[in-house]
């Protein structure tokens, strides 16, 4: 095989409203450019879509995609992208979850399902190699994902099928609804299970397959083994796998930045109770993983006769969001509201948020019981929480504005709710603070699809030891100097926020777990990622190449935000983070919107980005091979 080679793509294009399926074939020099995940569905969008449809429209399309390494066996190869244009922020929609129904997505043959059309009557789609079926889902429709779980393998008579569908609130088109597999795995972000029910597509069933073997298998053998000792050698492999994300909560509430009471504080009083290790004391069951992964870091929580380990256990950010952001330290209560989100299929973090955000309406007079048909909707009330969770899913009531998701429900409220937003385009924060993480809070803004929490490496980075390890994989991807200081703004910090916003989105290019395959704390980093892609599929790549296919991927989807009107207007923070927060170690802490600002300018000259627009310049498109989106 020469340098130049690289797999076809093989994407299932599925026409809902003709009731019709067909195999397509992306070349491999395509895609070589868009290898897999976020970036192939994001190219298909491109080619398949015209701009400025309603979300919900049948004319939407949505895509689910995984890339040549999927299905390895090694840790962090688990990844399945979702692609489509948002309900929650009218742009470009993207959102990535782990589980086995990527893998197995892969070993039936199919690199992406790219779905059309709305069909007239509930279906699923059934995936058998070769064999593909549109069945007929009107008895699965309104039933809770445990509750499908069951009835298809029921139906099927096959216990051997991966399954990702939509809950009640997708059915609901509540605008943060998402796509659930194994009834705990979320594609949490963006609202991509809402647009999956506006189709009528209830879910996508894949037959487990023998998965695909890798090119080189010595020395696949090698790295994968090598990949699996380090992680069980690293510190954050001993976190994960014992306390799960949630361990990080309690140290991050003891610096002052655990997002509080709709963020106004950093602090929130008795919060390890909603910790990792409260969790692991208390109601863990036991510990899962995600395809051919080490680390386990999956929690899986049960209370007799309350919570019921189908649907898993809360994260790090749902414990937040649903915990410290409403002032909640019940853990049972934030564990059963995660539980009715994945049993409705919501994603947890613009839920807790949006409920957060009510609860300061509330607190602050903007809106009172007659609103929320009796319900005392105060910070701390954990009864409150969960009923408001589920009235959410269902759209009844109050719930049904919150369902809009908190920056549409400030418009409809009024009397100054919008002031109270934590939202970058229409998405509510996750549970990191750009008071504390500017650089991070630099790339909520600019993020083509609203706040996120991992598309980019955290400030502290640049804290560890020159001489560490995890610099040395920083170094890789040309960032070697940077401010210690988490809240300074300067060139080196703006540099290494753009440098590992790129090499994450590669990162969703190869559905690759973040946790594994960053490019400083993480194990396997940039260079073992080159390693993976020749071994795995005989792929003779560099980092500079995969760093070309992130910032590529970046350039695409801003793109697709200009085609459907976005500016650099769309690029602010809220005033939340420029207002001082209140209270622990972080009182009086913000950001300064000036230098927010001059900092913000300075990121469009890196990217090559206009400073007017905030678009993508015609240099910029033209160095990442992106002439054809040159109007």
């Amino acid at each position: 095989m020469g340098q130049i080679w690289f797999p076809d793509a093989k994407v299932l294009e599925v026409d809902l409203t003709k009731g019709t399926t067909r195999a397509l074939v992306v070349p491999g020099e395509v895609y070589r450019l868009y290898p897999g995940g976020s970036a192939l569905g994001t190219y298909l969008l491109l080619k398949n879509m015209k701009g400025k449809v309603n979300p919900f429209s049948p004319d939407n399309v949505i895509t689910f995609s995984v890339s040549p390494v999927v299905g390895l066996p090694i840790s962090g190869a688990n990844r399945l992208s979702i692609n489509t244009k948002s309900p929650l922020t009218d742009g470009m929609g993207d959102s990535q979850s782990g589980g086995f129904f990527a893998a197995h997505l892969k070993s039936n043959g199919w690199d992406s399902i790219m779905v059309k059309g709305r069909s007239p009557k509930p279906v699923y789609l059934y995936i058998d190699g070769e064999c593909v079926e549109i069945r007929d889902a009107t008895a699965l429709w309104g039933k809770v994902t445990g509750e499908v779980e069951k009835a298809i393998r029921k139906e099927l008579n096959d216990d051997r099928v991966e399954i990702a569908q939509v809950g009640p609130a997708g059915e609901a088109g509540v605008r943060f609804a998402c796509v659930i597999n194994m009834a705990n795995r979320a594609n949490g972000r963006n609202g991509t299970g809402a647009v999956m029910g506006s189709k009528n597509l209830k879910a996508i069933v894949v037959k487990r397959k023998v998965s695909p073997k890798p090119h080189d298998s010595e020395g696949f053998l090698a790295l994968a083994k090598k990949v699996a000792h380090e992680l069980k050698e690293s510190a954050s492999y001993q976190s994960l796998h014992k306390y799960g994300t949630a361990g990080i909560l309690s140290g991050f509430n003891e610096a002052g930045y655990l997002p509080s009471k709709n963020w106004t504080s950093g602090y929130l009083p008795n919060a390890f109770n909603i910790s990792g290790q409260a969790m692991t004391k208390t109601i863990l069951k036991k510990e899962d993983t995600c395809y051919g992964c080490v680390v386990r870091c999956k929690r899986v929580v049960e209370v007799p006769g309350k919570i019921d380990s189908t649907y898993g256990g809360p994260e790090y950010e749902s414990c937040a969001a649903l915990g410290s952001y409403c002032g909640v330290t019940d853990l049972e209560a934030v564990a059963y509201a995660n539980q009715l989100c994945n049993m409705y299929g919501m994603d947890t973090i613009s839920c807790g948020a949006t409920i957060a955000f009510a609860m300061e309406c509330f607190e602050k007079g903007i809106i009172d019981t007659a609103d929320t048909e009796g319900i005392e909707l105060n910070f701390g009330n954990g009864n409150a929480l969960v009923e408001m969770v589920e009235k959410i899913a269902k759209k009844e009531g109050f719930g049904g504005i919150l369902a809009e998701g908190s920056a549409r429900a400030a418009k409809i409220i009024g009397r100054g709710a919008e002031k109270l937003l934590a939202t970058v385009k229409g998405q509510e924060f996750p549970a990191h603070m750009p008071q504390w993480k500017a650089a991070l809070g630099l790339i909520y803004a600019v993020n083509p699809y609203g706040a996120d929490h991992q598309s980019s490496e955290h400030d502290h980075i640049l804290a560890a030891d020159p001489t560490s390890e995890e610099r040395s994989r920083l170094a890789k991807i040309g960032v070697w100097k940077g401010s210690e200081d988490f809240k300074a703004l300067d060139e080196e910090k703006i540099r290494f926020a753009f440098n590992t916003h790129c090499f994450y989105y590669l990162i969703n290019a190869l559905c690759l777990c973040q946790f594994v395959a960053g490019p400083s704390w993480q194990i396997i980093g940039p260079s073992k990622v080159v390693e993976l892609c020749r071994t795995g599929i005989g792929w003779d790549t560099s980092v500079y190449e995969l760093m070309l296919a992130g910032e590529r991927l970046v350039n695409m989807m801003r793109s697709f935000n200009a085609r459907e009107g976005f500016t650099k207007d769309d690029d602010y923070l809220p005033d939340k983070v420029f207002t001082p927060l209140s209270g622990g170690p972080s009182d009086g802490v913000h950001l300064d919107k000036d230098e927010f600002k001059r900092a913000l300018d300075m990121f469009y000259q890196i990217a090559q980005w206009d400073p007017k627009s905030g678009n993508p310049t015609e240099g910029a498109l033209m160095r990442t091979s992106l002439s054809w989106l040159i109007s």
